[in-house]
């Protein structure tokens, strides 16, 4: 099936990588930088070069498109979607790709940052792309395969799809998203519009894996009321809200609750942002645990916490507001145990071992399966996100796109 197609996907991405799509999670627009646009624009032209007729960008950023079914089968209606942001850690701007083709397992150094160096004993993940072509970023930026690998693997379905008539399958939604990585991807997404019945992010890792679980996540913002007064007639009047929520973050636990002491399925307390000044003081903290009542737990320790040491400060205040994030997908898929078979089944199909995994974080498919869209997490091969040091092979992502036609497959199969 696969023998005499060209994949794009390796080419597609190299293009996409090169627009810079950073989102802004201070900002208050939709999207929260225009620049995003730039990359879906180009996206819902491409579409229609391949023959999607109804594909198009709207005001928001998003971008829609179908595959139409060539099925007589009812089959229910896939959509496979990705984000076009790349994450405010490290800068998307000039992203220059470099392809290091026929890895032999060397150290990679970096033309631009000779500091930046890519090894296998940092990066075990390596061992399993020899012989393969590695891409990497030139040591300035990050490379941006989180989640622009997603993105050219449904690009390139699309085209595989369009072009071998003869692989049947329903009806499929492809859905672009914006601003995922500052956790606002859903957040104007019209699902009537869409049509979908079942989705899948392809947003993930290792070639092979599917991530069927999330943290459940809420955020918590503390605000510190003190007492402003002249600094030099301050004695006894002055109370500081910022040497307050300096203490409140020297007392949070050190070898527990936080991202640098937990694995596996312990969450978390993590202060993300302080602002403030004397008189009043902002501290943000996002809260994640596998399990919903978790959240609870870790919240009421937090309040619990500041109140006491508030206590030394009566003619201080605080305030302690719980903003609810996005919950454990998990929840939603149990419910719907074909969503996850069937991906399984397409790893295996792929050639591929399946890894089912767990998320230590949240993804557009998190809140997707909580608006009534089942949408577990499918691999893309992007390795050392978010940093200078990012990675992918371009055959982990012709693999991605290889298990993409297994599922629409197996879907039309099944039906």
């Amino acid at each position: 099936m696969f023998e005499n197609y060209k994949f794009t996907a390796a080419e597609r991405f190299l293009r996409y990588v090169q627009i810079d799509t950073q989102s802004d999670p201070l900002s208050k627009s939709s999207p929260s930088t225009g620049k995003q646009k730039d990359l879906s624009s180009l996206l819902a032209g491409e579409l229609k070069q391949i023959g999607l007729t109804d594909a198009h960008m709207d005001e928001w950023g998003y971008v829609y498109a179908t595959i139409p079914s060539n099925s007589d089968k009812n089959v229910p209606v896939i959509c496979f979607c990705a984000h076009v942001d790349t994450a405010p850690d490290c800068s998307g701007t000039d992203v220059k790709p470099l392809v290091h083709k026929n890895y032999q397992g060397q150290d990679i150094v970096l033309p631009d940052d000779s500091s930046q160096i890519l090894k296998m004993a940092d990066y075990p993940y390596l061992k399993t792309q020899i012989g393969n072509d590695i891409i990497t970023a030139s040591g300035k930026t990050l490379l941006g395969s989180d989640d622009k690998a997603g993105v050219a693997a449904i690009m390139d379905l699309a085209n595989f799809l369009m072009t071998n008539k003869e692989v049947k399958h329903g009806a499929i939604k492809i859905l672009f998203t914006p601003d995922e990585e500052v956790g606002r991807g859903t957040e104007k997404v019209d699902l009537k519009k869409l049509g979908a019945d079942v989705a899948y992010t392809l947003d993930g890792g290792e070639a092979g894996s599917l991530e069927d679980e999330t943290f459940s996540a809420d955020a918590v913002q503390v605000i510190i009321q003190g007492v402003s007064a002249h600094p030099g007639y301050a004695k006894g009047k002055m109370i500081n809200a910022l040497k307050i929520a300096g203490e409140i973050l020297a007392a949070l636990p050190k070898n527990r609750l936080s991202p640098e002491s937990t694995e596996g399925k312990r969450g978390f307390i993590h202060p993300v942002r302080v602002d403030g000044v004397a008189e009043k003081c902002t501290i943000d903290f996002i809260i994640r645990d596998f399990e919903t009542k978790g959240l609870k737990k870790k919240e009421d320790y937090l309040r619990t916490q500041i109140a006491e040491l508030m206590r030394l400060y009566p003619k201080a205040s605080f305030e302690y507001k719980v903003t609810e994030q996005y919950r454990n997908m998990k929840e939603v898929l149990l419910l719907h145990p074909q969503v996850v078979d069937n991906a399984k089944e397409a790893i295996k199909r792929a050639g591929l071992k399946v890894k089912t995994e767990s998320i230590r974080g949240g993804t557009d498919g998190s809140r997707l399966s909580f608006m009534g869209l089942p949408c577990p997490n499918l691999f893309a091969g992007e390795q050392a996100i978010h940093s200078k040091l990012e990675f992918i092979s371009i055959q982990d992502m012709n693999k991605a796109v290889e298990t993409m036609v297994h599922l629409v497959r197996i879907w039309n199969e099944r039906s």
